[in-house]
């Protein structure tokens, strides 16, 4: 039986007494991977094709200044789960890798453990990246996910030259890793298929989606469905269908199938008639990788881009969608990945876990009552600590840096800044910016005439409450610092030898 039939089934075994006569309404979070602010047509990329996000955008709230958590994968996906910076759950330095000996702790709640104490359905599927662990110990079923359909981290944490793109006999551009087992489609903890196809990879998620979503509205079960999607990160690939179609190149297409999997999510939902009781909410993990040049991304006019703590590591794109419930605009409110958790809780009528949440209910925003309730946002590096602190501090418009550091992943663009060989910089003054005049961060408001008071103020208060930040931040126990094992990177044949090169099986059949 495949999974996605099997997840049909597995449905109807759920407890009649979870069909809810006041049904709560259903929620359906969209993940890029590596997309930058600059990179979709309704944000005002020229050469991209997203019909479907771009309806998103017209028919509900589009987010001008949206934070993730990190300029990097694990930390942000982790912030978007739990609704609390990467740090106090360990989740740093770093992402988790095939082999990593930790991942997201077990004693965090998630936002579908959260909603599964309400009567909720949940799946998720796509990429994980939380950590694997000995015996699958954090992956999503752990996790409060019924189901799981996907890679459980980064397609490029494996010889994706295996990967092949249409014709047949192309393969993907680029190495990734070497030395380790090729990457693996998981079906909750068993492997289905090592190596993964991944230009088969589209058809088999949106049959999860279908059938998850259709299921789950038939027996009216409230759900749950988080669709953590590969694209656009780096090696693209695409089907047979969206291969060539974009002026934009591979990234252009990897664009293109990512916006057909909205499309059709979205269709499933008007099709089993739960459109209007689900709210629809789309972002991205972090910034464009410009090391990989037109391959990489765009951050559009903010500046750098992943790894770094400037406006293109950090800020991205966000539609919220609910037909009926959702009046279209556009909001220049400030907001996070954080703020998803209690946003939902709130909407679910679920109570918060007890534990200090980093996040705000958007509710006021999302429905037009109200103003955000964040003012501030603080932007960890890739490698925090406890020593330096946040690196910069939004407050209102302003944003001060109080260091600075480039990265690999921003190499390539004009501006020095973002360049891996960049050092570390502390600056005293911070380096000040008006975001809303200059989102760009091209002009330091401290640098030539004399501060005014009013720009005083705002550097008190950007000190003063970075050093409260830092002051209450408790941080947890590192997980990517517990090192790796290869004898824990997932493998179909597990008694198999020599590894990681015989790690190969087909049991999707």
């Amino acid at each position: 039986m495949s999974p996605w039939s099997f997840l049909a089934f597995a449905v109807l075994l759920l407890s009649p007494a979870l069909a809810l006569s006041n049904q709560p309404p259903n929620i359906v979070l969209i993940f890029a991977d590596d997309l930058g602010f600059g990179d979709l047509a309704c944000y005002g990329h020229p050469g991209s094709s997203t019909p479907n996000l771009d309806k998103m955008a017209a028919a509900g709230l589009r987010f001008t200044d949206f934070y993730s958590s990190s300029p990097v994968c694990s930390p942000s996906r982790a912030a978007l789960l739990t609704g609390r910076f990467q740090t106090r759950s360990g989740v740093y330095p770093g992402v988790f890798y095939p082999g990593s000996r930790g991942g997201l702790p077990l004693a965090e709640v998630t936002l579908a453990e959260l909603l599964k104490g309400r009567g909720y359905a949940t799946a998720a599927v796509g990429k994980w990246h939380l950590g694997l662990g000995p015996n699958g110990t954090f992956l999503p079923t752990n996790q409060g996910f019924d189901h799981y359909l996907g890679v459980p981290y980064s397609h490029d944490q494996g010889p994706c030259q295996n990967l092949t793109c249409f014709p047949p006999d192309v393969r993907c551009f680029g190495s990734c890793d070497q030395g380790v087992v090729s990457v693996p489609l998981m079906w909750n903890q068993s492997i289905l298929e090592q190596p993964l196809s991944f230009p088969k990879l589209q058809a088999r998620y949106t049959a999860f989606a279908r059938d998850f979503i259709t299921s789950t509205a038939k027996h009216r079960l409230p759900f749950l469905l988080y669709y953590a999607s590969h694209h656009t990160h780096y090696p693209q690939f695409a089907s047979e269908e969206y291969t060539g179609r974009s002026p934009r190149g591979p990234f252009g297409d990897a664009l293109l199938e990512f916006d057909g999997s909205v499309g059709n999510i979205l269709q499933t939902l008007q099709e089993a008639g739960v459109d209007k009781n689900t709210l629809v909410f789309f972002t991205a993990d972090n910034g464009p990788e410009t090391m990989r040049m037109s391959r990489g991304g765009s951050s559009g006019l903010l500046k750098c881009g992943k790894g770094t703590t400037y406006e293109g590591g950090m800020r991205e794109p966000a539609i919220a969608y609910w037909p009926g419930r959702i009046a279209p605009g556009v909001t220049h409110e400030l907001a996070s990945i954080l703020d998803i958790l209690p946003t939902v809780a709130s909407i679910a009528g679920v109570a918060l876990p007890n534990v200090t949440l980093d996040g705000y209910d958007l509710s006021p925003v999302l429905f037009g009552s109200g103003k955000s309730p964040r003012q501030l946002m603080f932007y960890y590096p890739p490698s925090p600590n406890q020593l330096l602190g946040v690196f910069a501090v939004r407050y209102g418009k302003y944003k001060a840096h109080f260091f600075t550091q480039g990265a690999f992943h921003s190499d390539t663009t004009p501006d020095a800044d973002c360049h891996g060989l960049t050092p570390l910089k502390a600056h005293d003054p911070p380096l000040l910016f008006d975001l809303e005049a200059d989102p760009a961060e091209n002009y330091n408001l401290l640098q030539g005439d004399a501060m005014g008071p009013d720009l005083l103020t705002i550097l008190k208060e950007t000190r003063l409450q970075k050093a409260l930040f830092d002051l209450r931040m408790e941080f947890g126990q590192s997980q990517t610092a517990r090192g790796q094992d290869p004898s824990l990177e997932p493998c179909c044949n597990p008694q198999c030898g020599p590894k990681p090169s015989c790690c190969s099986c087909n049991k999707a059949s």
